[in-house]
């Protein structure tokens, strides 16, 4: 049997069921493990207290399963986990129904550690699946997690997207395929628009490339921030910086904006988002604009251009705790540079989904840019992931996408 025994003092994290043993906090290792083996973890005292599998790459030796010692680590333990996945998801579902969303067609259907399955992230488009595998004790039960899933969910297709850097922290090849069944080239994905006066809330239509697309193919854990960010640009000049394919931009369209100006690195994004203004018969002026958004504020800002809302969603600044600083500085310039574009009382909706930087951190970060650009800020709203990326208490580090809506003077 594969054992780990933990330096003095290092069991706390682990009694509080933190899923993560970082390769500082691990004293012995007994037995030979491989690339995914079961591995049981000991205190000093020589007390068990977990079980999970092992990597031989990663700075983090070993994610826990259980704390349960007559648990084992099998295929029966990964049903019951994606059984209780898939069961809070319908139970969102529900949820969603009672508040008039219900015309939400993608969710994300496992959230690795959150679920109890470290490691293992599946979205659900409709009938098809997308997973990523992103370690290696997933990465080595590859086709029992496929079956499981198959047989869980029915799923007309599922699709690999191991393709992330995650991986290569593992020592592991990307990979990315058809996993079973089939996938159309592009998937219709609904979402509720804002609901306006009415009782009528329409469907935004949204195409996803699943081979192509960013992540699984889409930013679902933006859903809901999505159409609250909408609220505020009835009847204003938008600005939506790393836009992607216009998922803020459509539903601020849709609300009623007076036009939209859209920025991204990636004119196929560029492209996509502009189909999906076509699609969802968006008739306003619509802007789009590629290349480096940072340039082209500052060219803004010479030129002495404003607007009534910016968004700010720019990918992960912060791969790595090495980069935090970096990011940190990145955040501060991008959110002083929207703020000096901002009408007197203009809204900032301002994102960021790097996990190393937390909430706290991020806020004063903005306010930080507020000082620079000489700006006073109202926090008007707090926003997080969507629920069916839920946060697992004895895990804070499920936690990584915050925003803040804020006025601007």
């Amino acid at each position: 049997m594969n054992a780990i025994t933990l330096r003095p003092g290092r069991e706390r994290p682990v009694l509080h069921h933190h899923p993560w043993i970082f390769s500082g906090a691990i004293a012995t290792v007994d037995g030979s493990p491989a690339q995914g083996d079961i591995v049981d973890v000991y205190a000093t005292t020589g007390t068990w207290l977990a079980r999970g599998t092992w990597s031989s790459v990663s700075q983090i030796k070993a994610r826990l399963f259980t704390w349960n010692a007559d648990e084992a680590l099998d295929a029966t333990l990964l049903r019951h986990r994606m059984e209780r996945a898939i069961a809070g998801r319908a139970m969102l579902t529900e949820a969603w129904s009672i508040t008039e969303t219900a015309a939400r067609s993608a969710c994300r259907l496992i959230y690795a550690e959150s679920d109890g399955l470290p490691g293992l992230i599946v979205d659900r488009y409709g009938t098809y699946l997308v997973v990523q595998l992103l370690t290696q004790g997933m990465a080595v039960r590859t086709d029992q997690i496929i079956a499981l899933l198959h047989h869980l969910t029915g799923a007309r297709g599922i699709y690999e997207r191991s393709d992330t850097e995650a991986r290569e922290q593992e020592g592991l090849p990307l990979a990315e395929g058809l996993r079973h069944g089939e996938i159309p080239p592009l998937i219709t994905l609904h979402e509720p628009g804002l609901r306006q006066r009415s009782p009528w809330r329409p469907d935004l239509q949204f195409m996803v490339d699943i081979g192509g697309g960013q992540k699984t193919g889409f930013y679902l854990d933006q859903a809901e921030n999505r159409a609250r960010v909408a609220a505020y640009c009835v009847d204003r000049d938008v600005l939506d910086c790393f836009c992607y394919s216009g998922g803020f931009a459509v539903h601020a369209a849709q609300a009623g904006a007076r036009r939209v100006t859209l920025i991204d690195s990636s004119t196929t994004a560029l492209a996509q988002a502009q189909e999906h203004m076509t699609v969802n018969n968006i008739t306003i002026p619509v802007e789009p604009i590629a290349g480096d958004v940072f340039k082209l504020l500052r060219q803004y800002r010479a030129d002495g251009r404003l607007f009534e809302v910016i968004i700010l969603d720019p990918p992960r600044f912060a791969n790595k705790q090495t980069h935090v600083e970096r990011a940190l500085r990145g955040y501060k310039d991008i959110n002083m540079l929207a703020m000096q574009l901002l009408v007197p009382g203009g809204v900032l909706a301002t994102f960021s989904c790097s996990g190393r930087v937390p909430a706290e951190l991020f806020q004063k970060v903005v306010f930080g840019a507020g000082v620079d650009a000489r700006r006073d800020v109202q926090i008007l709203e707090r926003l997080t992931q969507a629920p069916d990326h839920p946060v697992l208490l004895s895990f804070p580090e499920s936690e990584y996408l915050k925003g803040l809506i804020c006025r601007v003077w």
